[in-house]
């Protein structure tokens, strides 16, 4: 069963630290290769995978989602958000009861989330999951017909399998991210937002043009539950301008 996350718990106010005081190693087993017994290492020390786990959120992920609301303040009560790739379901546990999907403040606005992913996604209260690849035909439509209209808010926190390769990795990740605006185009309504993430690696030029384009605001961040590692960033675009006649 999972643990019902704290409430209240802003991302600034704790870092991740204080859940694991000792560095684990991880012993070089049978068939087991070098990248997994550094993978299983880092796991085993990451502040943010021991903190997730502890909150009961499904991964690390959710405290990204976390400390970019606390900045730019996208899920307020009431807003329609869509969180395409959603598995395993993070930003979804993290967004709910942000917009009061469950109507637990009564005082406050309800809102609604629809979470899309190629898999299916263990529920969650307050989401409505649907399996779907949103590069597919129609996949605005019916969105917009599940969300019974337009959106507020279209996260995303995809990214593609990777092939080993940095620079094939960071053009695959960046047309995954160019699709998603593409459908936020079509899907939000005026002042909306879109979050996604992305590679820093200079072939973002094309979809940066894009987004200033179309929303008032952007701004590209490293949250700090990022890995210092990771050229991973989220560009947060705010103010959806229309699509217009494009």
């Amino acid at each position: 069963m999972v643990k019902k996350p704290t409430k209240g718990i802003k991302s600034g106010k704790a870092s991740g630290r204080g859940y694991r005081d000792l560095t684990v190693k991880v012993k070089t087993a049978r068939g087991r290769k070098l990248s997994s017994k550094l993978w299983l290492e880092r796991q085993l020390n990451d502040p943010y995978v021991a903190r997730a786990r502890a909150e009961g959120y499904r991964g690390r992920a959710a405290f990204k989602i976390m400390e970019l609301d606390d900045k730019y303040g996208f899920l307020v009560p009431g807003a329609r958000v869509v969180d395409l790739g959603c598995a395993p379901g993070g930003w979804i546990q993290v967004a709910a009861p942000r917009i009061n999907a469950l109507g637990e403040a009564e005082k406050k606005p309800q809102g609604r989330i629809i979470g899309v992913d190629l898999q299916e996604v263990e529920p969650i209260a307050g989401a409505e999951i649907h399996v779907l690849d949103f590069l597919s035909e129609g996949a605005d439509d019916r969105i917009k017909a599940w969300l019974d209209g337009e959106a507020d808010v279209v996260m995303s926190d995809m990214a593609a399998a990777s092939s080993g390769h940095k620079q094939t990795d960071h053009l695959r990740i960046i047309a995954l991210c160019e699709a998603a605006a593409e459908l936020a185009f079509d899907v939000l309504a005026p002042g909306g937002t879109f979050v996604a993430k992305v590679l820093a690696g200079g072939a973002e030029g094309t979809l940066q043009k894009q987004l200033k384009t179309h929303f008032t605001k952007v701004a590209n961040v490293k949250p700090g539950a990022s890995r210092s590692d990771s050229s991973e960033k989220f560009v947060v675009a705010q103010g959806f301008r229309g699509r217009g006649d494009d």
